[in-house]
C-alpha cells in the first residue's frame, strides 16, 4: 500500500508560479518511478511529467521548458515547480506510483490559472 498526498494548489493569474508537493507514505521502500498528472474539467487526465529514483525525468509535451520535477528520497517527497503558468494549465493535479496490477493516486489539488 502507498499513500500519496498532494499539496501547494492554488489560484494564480497567467505568467505566475507555483510549487506542488507530493508526500508518500506506507510501503515506499520500493517505488522506482513516481509522476503526476492533471485532469481539466471535462477532459481526460494527462500526464504531466514523471522521475525515476535514479533521477531521469520525463515531460509531457504541453509543459516542457516550464515545469519541472524533483524528489527529495530523504523525505519522501515529490515536488512540480511550474512556471510561465497557462490558463491551460488548470485543473487537478494528481500524484502518481504505478505499481504491477494497480496506480496508486492522490486525492489531487487543485490549480487554477487566471489570464
Amino acid at each position: 500500500q502507498v499513500q500519496l498526498v498532494e499539496s501547494g494548489g492554488g489560484s494564480v493569474q497567467a505568467g505566475g508560479s507555483l510549487r506542488l508537493s507530493c508526500v508518500a507514505s506506507g510501503s515506499i521502500f520500493s517505488i522506482n518511478l513516481i509522476g503526476w498528472y492533471r485532469q481539466a474539467p471535462g477532459k481526460q487526465r494527462e500526464f504531466v511529467a514523471h522521475i525515476t529514483s535514479g533521477g531521469y525525468t520525463n515531460y509531457g509535451d504541453s509543459v516542457k521548458g516550464r515545469f519541472t520535477i524533483s524528489r527529495d528520497n530523504a523525505k519522501n517527497t515529490l515536488y512540480l515547480q511550474m512556471n510561465s503558468l497557462k490558463p491551460e494549465d488548470t485543473g487537478v493535479y494528481y500524484c502518481h506510483v504505478p505499481r504491477p496490477g494497480y496506480n496508486y493516486w492522490g486525492q489531487g489539488t487543485q490549480v487554477t490559472v487566471s489570464s
